[in-house]
């Protein structure tokens, strides 16, 4: 049997419909402004192409780092809360990047997913060194 990683997975799994989410609302914004190629030219289209990217720009980090610290045995029970709340802001940044100007979903999905990196990134550090 091999090694069984439900956080990993289940992070995974949610990562991959929140990316079908987002590429579907990009999808309908480029037939709404019927913008087949490119972008609009920073109007609604660009915000959502912008959203569905940031998402793909941090999402892999994350997964590798849930996925690190799942392996080190190190992760339970907080990781899966982590992975969760990290989606959730995911969501809250897709939905806020709809707004013109900053908005409260939108810093609360940014402020999620810094904190989200740091905090992985730290914790598989110090399991790395040995000192948790």
């Amino acid at each position: 049997m091999g090694l069984f990683l439900p956080v990993t997975l289940t992070a995974a799994a949610a990562a991959a419909l929140i990316n079908l989410w987002l590429a579907v609302r990009v999808g309908q914004m480029r037939g709404a402004t019927k913008t087949i190629h490119g972008d609009d030219g920073g109007g609604p289209l660009t915000r959502r192409m912008r959203a569905q990217l940031n998402f793909v720009e941090n999402t892999p980090f994350v997964l590798v780092l849930i996925a690190a610290i799942e392996i080190s045995g190190k992760g339970a029970p907080w990781l899966a809360w982590v992975a969760g709340i990290y989606m959730l802001g995911r969501v809250a940044h897709g939905m806020g990047m709809d707004a013109e100007t900053g908005t409260k979903p939108r810093m609360i999905g940014t402020l999620i997913t810094m904190l989200t990196l740091l905090g992985l990134a730290v914790m598989a550090t110090l399991i790395a060194m040995r000192v948790i």
